[in-house]
This record gives structure tokens, sequence and C-alpha cells, in this order.
């Protein structure tokens, strides 16, 4: 399946693809793209259902994997380091367990190679019942998230996907699609697969994303894996923490360059 993913590309050297998280769009990673774009060339995609890339009715990695890699091949990229956040991170996972010769490393933010139990319940409430016939403005539109008990950072972040059509108001995601694809966007079907290529795996110590309980899980897969930790981050720790976050990440990938290192 070939894919038109919207893309924005800078810097040049090896390939990096930054991949976003779910409801995000290809800014969410924009400060990690201008830290690495003096060494590498970054790409920075807006995932299906997200952004301005194609709207898809469903959405699993098998098929976002695939999507990547037609990506690097419109790039004329033989591989490229991954680099996602949260549900990004789930994408370049999947895309190493699958096409392992077209990934030279891979970074997870904050997510692990698991199944997880639903948790956007209250974001998908709130998004669904906000009308979007003109009647509600965009300050109108954050209090009516909030007074549906979604926290301001998460009001706020979604808002950038709130765009005024030609007759009231749209989402620049696909809310359909993201509902009808949750189950799978939250599961995980590769547990007997791995990749032995060099990962890099980096939480906030204060998210329940990724727990000592994932440890198992991330070595049987990842056996070359790297695991880090950032204090004082929780979920969004590339926005709390963006110069230690960015830093860690830049390391990472200048390790594997001989060159810095002679």
């Amino acid at each position: 399946m070939s894919v038109q993913l919207n893309y924005q590309t800078q810097g040049s050297g090896e390939d990096v693809i930054l991949v976003h998280g779910l409801f995000g769009d290809l800014d969410n990673l924009k400060t990690l793209a201008q830290t690495l774009e003096t060494d590498y060339r970054v790409t920075r995609i807006d995932v299906p259902n997200h952004g301005q890339s194609p709207h898809w009715d469903m959405m699993d990695y098998h098929s976002l994997a695939q999507s990547l890699v037609s990506l690097l091949d419109e790039l004329g990229a033989t591989k490229a380091h991954l680099i996602g956040h949260s549900m990004g991170g789930k994408i370049v996972l999947a895309t190493a367990l699958l096409y392992p010769e077209r990934v030279a490393s891979v970074v997870a933010a904050d997510i692990a190679p698991v199944p997880y139990a639903p948790r956007h319940q209250r974001v998908f409430a709130a998004l669904t019942s906000l009308p979007l016939d003109g009647s509600v403005d965009r300050k109108e539109a954050l209090n009516h998230l909030l007074a549906r008990g979604v926290d301001d950072a998460t009001a706020q972040f979604l808002l950038k996907s709130f765009r005024r059509a030609e007759s009231g108001f749209s989402w620049r995601m696909n809310l359909d699609g993201l509902i009808a694809s949750y189950d799978g966007i939250i599961g995980w079907p590769f547990s007997n697969d791995s990749y032995h290529g060099p990962t890099l795996f980096i939480r906030g110590d204060e998210s329940d994303y990724v727990t000592a309980e994932h440890k198992d899980a991330i070595l049987t897969q990842f056996p070359k894996v790297q695991l880090k930790s950032i204090g004082g981050a929780g979920h969004w720790l590339h926005a709390q923490k963006p110069s230690i976050f960015n830093r860690l990440v830049k390391n990472f990938l200048d390790s594997q360059r001989p060159e810095l290192h002679g």
C-alpha cells in the first residue's frame, strides 16, 4: 500500500524520521528536529488520520509500518533512524520488527511494546460531544473540554487540531477513524518478534506508561536496548524536559557514527 503522508524535511545527513503520538501532528517533535538537523536529514510526519495526512477508516501497526517504509522509498532512503512518542513509539517499534533491514536504530519515548488498557474514553467523549456547527468558538470549545474532565494541557493540545471550516468548525484529525481503530492502537500484536538493532527507550519517571513490569517485554523484543528515565517528567517528556530529551536522543544517534569517536 503506497501512502502519501504529509511530511516536512530539514537538514542533511543520515535519515531520521520523527513520529508523533495520538491526536498530535508533525509539529509535536519540532524542537527535536531542530536539535538534530545540523547532523541529520530529519523528516517529521503527520501519521494517517492526523494533520494533513490521508484519513483511513481503520489503522493498525502493520499498515502504519508499511506507510513509513513507503515514505523511506519516496525519500530515496535505504534505511533510517526512527523516533516516536507514545503511539508514534509503537509505530516505529512495529516498523523495526517488521522491516529491520530499513531501520538503522529506533527510539521509543514513553511507550512499551505491550497492549494497554483503554485510557482515552473521556477525551473521545469530550471531542465527539463538541458541536461543530459554528455555535461554539475556540474559547467555548476549551471550556467544553475542561467541563468534561479533560485537563488543561491536554485540552490545549487537542485544540491545535480544531479549525474553522466553510461552515462551523472541524477537526483536522479523523476522529471517526481514530475511534474505530482505538483497540488496535492500544493493542500490540508482535509478542514473538524481535529487532536486534540499536534501541533506546526513554521514559518519564512520573509516567505510568513504562513500568518495571514492562522490562521483560522490552528486553525480549528489543534485546540491544538502552533504558533511560527523565526525572520530573511525565508522559509528555519531550515537551516537559526538551533539553534533556533532545540531548539523550542526539547522543544515542551520534554514538552510532564511528567518525565522531575516532
